[in-house]
């Protein structure tokens, strides 16, 4: 199965600190284990950095640096 992936699944699966981390990670890890597979928009990326890195939405936001090379992750 293919599954579109949008940007607050992705900030949910990032940020330990957002209440549904632990259950979007076992939906991530339920989809890998069945062979799904995931497309991701450019402008989600964006978007996820933008979010990421913003104090304002978390009290430990992943600096740029950080952000960025989980989007090259996820790109990749």
């Amino acid at each position: 199965m293919m599954h579109g992936m949008d940007t607050s699944f992705l900030v949910v699966v990032e940020m330990r600190e957002h209440a549904e981390h632990l259950p979007a990670r076992n939906v991530l890890a339920r989809c890998l284990a069945a062979g799904d597979q995931f497309v991701i928009a450019p402008q989600v990326l964006t978007e996820f950095i933008h979010v990421v890195t913003d104090s304002r939405r978390f009290t430990q936001p992943l600096d740029m640096t950080a952000a960025c090379q989980l989007a090259q992750q996820w790109w990749a």
